[in-house]
């Protein structure tokens, strides 16, 4: 046989499944890296966790459907989502920490380590920019733990 005209074992799929493979492995790939910025956003104040476990989920949804659910059934991020996708809300408590918490850093940050009047605006803008977005946000009381039912 010809080697020229062997079939190859990287020919013999259709090109649309290794497409299809190649977008699936990007997705998990975001997914995976939106987590762990996510992750890091639960220690770092102004570094917003749940967009980036929103963008993860969504990213496993086209990628992976394990991992999805895997992040939908952890503790710290599956009920915050699965509300999220449900109601479109954020918890009180959530969203008070979060700006109590910007508050609290960007004002130090502004008073005590920045001198330059324009990274003071800077800091200023985007502290206010996150609290007017946070705001925009309905808010829900409490969330309700999953498998059980609500109390009247």
């Amino acid at each position: 046989m010809n080697p020229m005209t062997a079939p190859d074992s990287t020919t013999d799929r259709p090109p649309g499944r290794l497409i299809a493979r190649s977008r699936r492995g990007v997705f998990t790939v975001a997914g995976c890296l939106f987590v762990a910025v996510g992750v890091v956003g639960v220690v770092v104040p102004l570094l917003p966790t749940t967009p980036f476990m929103l963008l993860a989920a969504a990213c496993f949804a086209r990628g992976s459907r394990r991992l999805r659910a895997w992040l939908l059934g952890t503790r710290l991020f599956g009920p915050t989502l699965e509300a999220w996708y449900s109601t479109r809300t954020i918890p009180l408590r959530a969203k008070v920490t979060a700006i109590v918490l910007i508050a609290i850093l960007l004002g130090t940050s502004i008073v005590f380590l920045t001198t330059h009047p324009a990274l003071r605006l800077t800091l200023a803008a985007v502290g206010l920019g996150v609290v007017a977005y946070l705001l925009r946000i309905p808010t829900r009381e409490a969330a309700v733990p999953r498998g059980r039912p609500e109390r009247a």
